[in-house]
């Protein structure tokens, strides 16, 4: 069962099952001046992660984005912006006070990251600020890696605020490297299942909160252990990265594959 602090109460409560029908979701997004920013990649991060969760968990849900302005300019961009963070299509972009009719009923969880928010109804995950040189979260130049941005945010708890350095989205960069890296050698070992300890601390995490700091360390833990055979590594970073998102398994069959050190 997947439990969230509600926005509204500061409590833990275990998202609803919406029996004999689709979970309705919706992701709230702020005024977007010029460009989708950090706070819109935040928001749109995090619906994902929990989508991404929720759907691991057997559930089935629809999911659409909330935003001011839905211009057809605005939305092409903010699509360009998704795709570059690694974000599922959502069933549709509608304008304030629409999102009854997408859904079909009102929204059963609803994530958003501008501090307020006017539902009357459903589950409110609130998505902390995003500060720092290092947040620039705009639509991808070329040849940019806007997934070391996601890597970046994940590495923070989804409701307190985040400040991101230059340095920070770097060493994001670099960690993806190596992670699309070494996945792309283990994948020519012989697969071998996820280990128990790993695969029951990865569920619990992100039934936990969406603790994806924890699932990050999981990872790390898994890449540095002695003895872990490399078709296990393999197949645990491919299921924790169905929820992270990552594209971890991106460079396999690309390219001669070094020897990980």
């Amino acid at each position: 069962m997947t439990t969230i602090i509600d926005g509204r109460t500061r409590h833990a409560v275990a998202l609803p099952s919406a029996r004999n029908r689709m979970l309705r979701m919706c992701a709230h997004l702020p005024v977007i001046n010029g460009e989708p920013g950090p706070v819109h990649a935040r928001v749109l991060v995090i619906a994902d992660v929990l989508s991404r969760t929720l759907e691991a968990d057997g559930r089935q849900l629809i999911q659409v984005c909330e935003l001011p302005d839905p211009s057809p300019e605005r939305v092409m961009a903010l699509q360009t912006f998704m795709t570059a963070l690694g974000v599922h299509p959502p069933a549709s972009f509608t304008g304030s006070g629409e999102v009854l009719d997408a859904l079909g009923g009102p929204a059963d969880v609803n994530v958003f990251g501008d501090g307020r928010h006017d539902a009357e109804r459903g589950v409110w995950v609130e998505v902390g600020r995003v500060d720092g040189a290092g947040a620039h979260g705009q639509c991808p130049a070329e040849g940019e890696d806007l997934l070391a941005m996601r890597l970046a945010l994940l590495g923070h708890s989804y409701d307190r605020p985040a400040t991101l350095t230059p340095r920070d989205v770097v060493d994001a960069e670099r960690t993806l490297a190596r992670w699309r890296e070494r996945v792309a050698h283990w994948a020519c070992s012989p697969s071998k299942p996820v280990p128990q300890e790993f695969s029951r601390a990865t569920a619990d995490a992100v039934a936990a909160d969406l603790d994806t700091p924890a699932v990050l360390d999981l990872l790390l833990r898994a890449e540095m252990t002695e003895g872990m055979p490399e078709g296990a590594k393999f197949e645990t970073f491919a299921a924790s990265d169905r929820i992270l998102g990552l594209e971890l398994i991106r460079e396999i069959g690309r390219a001669p594959v070094p020897e990980a050190g």
